[in-house]
């Protein structure tokens, strides 16, 4: 059975880092998508961090949960996160994996594609650092309470990186980018290279045949 305890010590997480080896560099030409929603709980714009947290689905989120336990998100303005794919593909199968059906219209979903201004750097959970401090690639796929604990470990021990790269869980271990603000707001570019809402009919044909692929629904 994979592992997947809470983090060590933040000396165990610094002393097994290799920084030639375990940080993915994404250069500024990469395309990165993201679906977002502009209305609901968590309305946003296609460059908004969301400092509200930690949420239900968001295993990497990195806010601090509450005192007392409640569950309620907070609102940290040092603590921003954005979720990313490389591909399509990627994007719907993490955002609509709670129910296998991509809704196009309800809360005004968006697809963006942009390339970061900057090169980012990723703490690679895809490679061999979750095994060497204890874990295993069930960080990416485990309990969103203890994978979240992780983020925060993370966070604490590397502020100097712009996030994580780490396997879709939905879309056959595809790579998958959180990004944390600060530092990584400053990497977002000035425009989107492509701004659309789902149900824009140019998305007609890639999104039916993703839903194929996934065996999701697609309404429209």
């Amino acid at each position: 059975m994979a592992r997947l305890p809470l983090p060590p010590a933040r000396s165990v997480l610094v002393n097994e880092l290799n920084r030639t080896e375990d940080i993915v560099a994404v250069h500024p030409g990469t395309r990165l998508v993201r679906i977002f929603t502009a209305r609901g709980n968590h309305p946003q714009q296609w460059n908004t961090f969301r400092y509200t947290g930690p949420l239900p689905h968001g295993r990497f989120d990195p806010q601090a949960p509450r005192r007392g336990g409640d569950g309620k998100p907070v609102t940290d303005p040092r603590n921003g996160v954005l979720y990313f794919g490389l591909s399509v593909r990627t994007s719907v199968a993490e955002v609509f994996q709670t129910t296998s059906i991509v809704d196009r219209k309800t809360r005004g979903p968006h697809l963006v594609v942009v390339r970061p201004s900057r090169t980012l750097r990723l703490l690679d959970l895809s490679g061999l650092w979750p095994t060497r401090v204890g874990a295993s690639q069930e960080i990416s796929s485990g309990p969103k309470r203890i994978t979240q604990a992780w983020a925060r470990a993370i966070r604490s021990a590397f502020g100097d990186l712009d996030g994580i790269w780490y396997r879709s869980s939905m879309d056959s271990g595809a790579p998958a980018i959180c990004l944390w603000d600060p530092p990584s707001g400053a990497a977002l570019p000035s425009a989107p290279d492509v701004l659309l809402s789902l149900d824009h009919p140019g998305l007609d044909v890639p999104l039916t045949r993703v839903c194929e692929e996934l065996n999701y629904v697609l309404l429209n």
